[in-house]
């Protein structure tokens, strides 16, 4: 019974994490039909800032604890800068065109930015230990874990709610709805669908960079470390299905699970159970679990 328990909660952990970057994806995804792969270095960003800011927090003497805060402002900086920066300044003039070049386009970030954080941080390896250590440990059965995995796992639950509220419970979400049903007939009824871009990608940058940020204190911040994260989170999004959010949270928990018992009782398959996971759900449900129907045009 201990290792089951400790099989769950290192599932729900790993989940967590999955889909705070897969949810930021998906996101774009569902709204302005992009798969992302820039994903990966806002990832990047997001733990390199989080562990110069924190780390020249707790450097100054300043309380540990608002090392906390310092992780959250680097998400939203990276967000706030980095999500603007790539929307308007490249991926604007490229709508409207196939989505395999969108793809390519984004591809270009990433090569541009992964040597982008070379040229800033080095080629050394950054650790922040603090945030991680600072909330101690608790116990399941004869294992201790850190309480700083309860705190992500909390942040990816509000994460979650906070979204959905966002998108079903708000005029702003209804309108970003309208924009994923249907772009042209949004246009025509008035909505400004290229600030809804906007929003939409700079949203997607800073979960992206939330999920970074809460790695760094975990990790070595060092440079690659977007390359593996791009890669799970795309194998999320599919077995979800391609724009949606419930489908991430799903798909990230089974992903989390069943790496989770892998890594206790077969670790050698690590990496292969997530993708048989992906590819058996792709033999039942070509388009994911929760993909949804596209309109009809006639």
């Amino acid at each position: 019974m201990s290792n089951v328990l400790a099989v769950l909660f290192d599932g729900v952990v790993y989940s967590s994490w999955l889909f705070l970057m897969a949810a930021g994806l998906t996101l774009i995804y569902g709204v302005m039909k992009i798969l992302n792969i820039a994903h990966g270095s806002l990832y990047a960003l997001g733990a390199y800032t989080a562990a110069t800011l924190a780390g020249a927090w707790l450097a100054a003497g300043l309380p540990a604890a608002g090392s906390y805060a310092m992780l959250a402002l680097a998400a939203l900086l990276v967000g706030v800068v980095m999500g603007p920066l790539l929307e308007r300044g490249l991926l604007k003039w490229m709508y409207g065109k196939d989505e395999v070049v969108l793809l390519l386009v984004t591809y270009a970030a990433f090569l541009i930015l992964e040597d982008a954080i070379k040229l800033i941080w080095g080629v050394e390896s950054k650790t922040l230990s603090e945030p991680y250590a600072l909330p101690g440990n608790f116990q399941i059965g004869n294992l201790a874990y850190p309480v700083y995995n309860l705190l992500l796992i909390a942040v990816a639950i509000l994460t979650g709610l906070a979204l959905a509220w966002a998108l079903y419970r708000t005029r702003q979400g209804k309108l970003l709805l309208a924009v994923i049903h249907d772009r042209e007939i949004s246009v025509a009824m008035g909505i400004n669908v290229n600030r809804v871009y906007l929003v939409t990608f700079s949203v997607g940058s800073a979960l992206a960079a939330l999920g970074g940020a809460l790695t760094a204190p975990t990790i070595a911040v060092s440079p690659g470390i977007g390359v593996e994260v791009i890669v799970l989170s795309f194998a999320v999004v599919v077995v979800g299905g391609l724009g949606s959010l419930g489908g991430a949270a799903l798909g990230a928990l089974m992903v989390g699970i069943a790496r989770s018992a892998a890594v206790r009782y077969w670790p050698e398959a690590e990496l292969f159970t997530i993708y048989f996971v992906m590819a058996l759900v792709l033999v039942v449900r070509p388009r994911g679990l929760f993909s949804a129907p596209e309109a009809r045009r006639i």
